[in-house]
């Protein structure tokens, strides 16, 4: 059973990589980098690329979903990083970008740490099967706090904000979203056989809140970068958040964990972050914009001198 995770665990990450990557360079088309509108969103329920992303990323989340009920979670999570190298050499290829050095030691330490960071989590932690109602609820206000604070900044920044902030916001929103599925997916289990009777209406508003305003970012992380490292983003942040929720509010941390593991766990989680942030800063695709924006700058400004 196994091997048969191991498989599903790779089709899951080749599907995520190809289905970003064809959802990215769709967005990337239809915005031209600029924003994401409520118009160009339309547009892309319609682009038949952006849809057969969209296809790819839902077998990509089945196929892993399975893996993860056949395997252990050391086994699997870290394939998921294989996903960010699929994307980057598939992009480049459509693309026809050349990946810099700044690159591909980003791209390294992003999967490198997080892999680390997932194999020392899940050694270090202990699954608590049994959260209390106080525990969900305050899963759920933070998320809520959370809701607020990238919405906020959405709202009143969008056409100012770069594409780390966006992909930052979709991997702690979907980092609770994580971790409230799996909850709601215990209680549906729970033995009493009351299944949609244990599930709070709370948690499931929080869900829909957080996956709608997370995928938006997703989607105008693509505008504003490439796929890349909106998947760097999602496989580093999206787990670090789920586990930093399970040793603070629902006390998963196991007895007598020894000081160095929590060190060794921070220097990865340090490790990949840094690489999301190199990634986000030195990628080609990232640099072309962000000279060309310069360029324009300069052009506008010259006539009136």
């Amino acid at each position: 059973m196994v091997w048969f995770a191991v498989v599903l665990a790779l089709l899951g990450a080749l599907f995520l990589a190809l289905g970003a990557q064809r959802q990215g360079s769709a967005v990337k088309f239809d915005t031209g980098g600029l924003g994401l509108s409520s118009n160009g969103f339309l547009r892309l329920l319609r682009n038949p690329r952006w849809l057969f992303g969209l296809l790819l990323l839902g077998l990509g989340l089945v196929s892993n979903m399975m893996a993860l009920i056949t395997a252990p979670l050391t086994v699997v999570q870290p394939i998921g990083a294989i996903a960010l190298v699929i994307t980057t050499v598939v992009n480049s290829k459509d693309q026809g970008i050349t990946l810099n050095r700044p690159t591909v030691v980003a791209i390294s330490s992003c999967v490198t740490g997080s892999a680390l960071f997932v194999l020392l989590a899940v050694n270090a932690t202990e699954e608590n099967n049994n959260v209390t109602a106080g525990e969900e609820l305050t899963i759920v206000l933070l998320l809520a706090l959370a809701i607020c604070i990238f919405g906020g900044l959405a709202a009143a920044f969008r056409q100012r904000l770069n594409a780390f902030v966006f992909i930052l916001g979709a991997g702690v929103l979907f980092g609770f979203v994580a971790v409230l599925t799996r909850i709601i997916g215990r209680q549906l289990l729970d033995p009493n056989g009351l299944f949609l009777l244990n599930v709070q209406w709370y948690s499931i508003i929080a869900i829909a809140a957080a996956g709608g305003l997370g995928s938006w970012f997703v989607q105008n992380a693509y505008s504003a970068g490439p796929p890349d490292l909106v998947i760097a983003g999602l496989t580093v942040i999206d787990p670090m958040v789920g586990v930093a929720i399970g040793i603070t509010i629902l006390h998963e941390l196991r007895p007598h964990v020894p000081p160095v593991v929590a060190i060794a766990m921070a220097a990865a989680a340090l490790i990949a972050i840094v690489g999301v942030v190199a990634l986000s800063r030195h990628h080609p695709e990232v640099t072309s914009r962000r000279n060309e924006a310069a360029r324009e700058l300069r052009g506008s400004a010259e006539p009136g001198q």
